[in-house]
């Protein structure tokens, strides 16, 4: 009854708020182990991919990775808290996935290439979905700086996503289709 409350009232009671603060220092934990751990399985997927495209994406989104974490990093202070990774079951399995696809998968085929690229959006959508419900937490807690840090990484998640498509999309799946 008191969520419905809260949620009938448009108030947060003190208790509420330290709750959502807590969920909030939790998905930051989780979406923070996520990305140290992607940056190492993205260098692995850029050595697997078979395309020079695909490669240099691949390349590049390691580097944006390391950025995240270190915006992450600024986050936590921001917020008073100390910079700290929790497992994150979800991107624990997606690269999992991925080590899947690369061992299931011929060396040098545009199918790899297709995987990879499957894999890579799997983990895309998972972070576009952390970083946009931490985006809205961090407003609704009053925290408008640390949702406009969370909206970049949000944007370029979003650039990874498109750039994968269009990978897709220009020539990747036709091709392996044709091998």
């Amino acid at each position: 009854m008191k969520a419905t409350k809260s949620k009938l009232t448009n108030q947060i009671t003190e208790s509420d708020s330290e709750k959502l603060r807590e969920l909030f220092v939790d998905g930051l934990k989780d979406i923070y182990w996520a990305e140290k751990h992607l940056a190492k399985a993205l260098t692995k997927m850029s050595k697997n991919a078979t395309s020079q495209e695909l490669k240099a994406a691949f390349e590049q989104h390691t580097t944006e990775t390391e950025d995240h974490s270190a915006r992450l990093e600024e986050i936590f202070g921001m917020i008073g808290e100390k910079a700290q990774a929790k497992k994150c079951a979800a991107m624990e399995g997606l690269i999992e996935e991925a080590n899947e696809i690369i061992e299931s998968t011929d060396k040098g085929t545009m199918v790899r290439d297709c995987g990879l690229i499957m894999a890579a959006q799997k983990v895309e959508h998972y972070e576009i979905a952390s970083y946009g419900t931490l985006r809205n937490i961090a407003r609704t807690l009053g925290h408008s700086d640390v949702a406009d840090m969370l909206q970049i990484t949000l944007n370029q998640e979003g650039e990874t996503d498109h750039k994968l498509t269009e990978l897709a999309e220009s020539y990747v799946n036709e091709e392996a289709s044709a091998e």
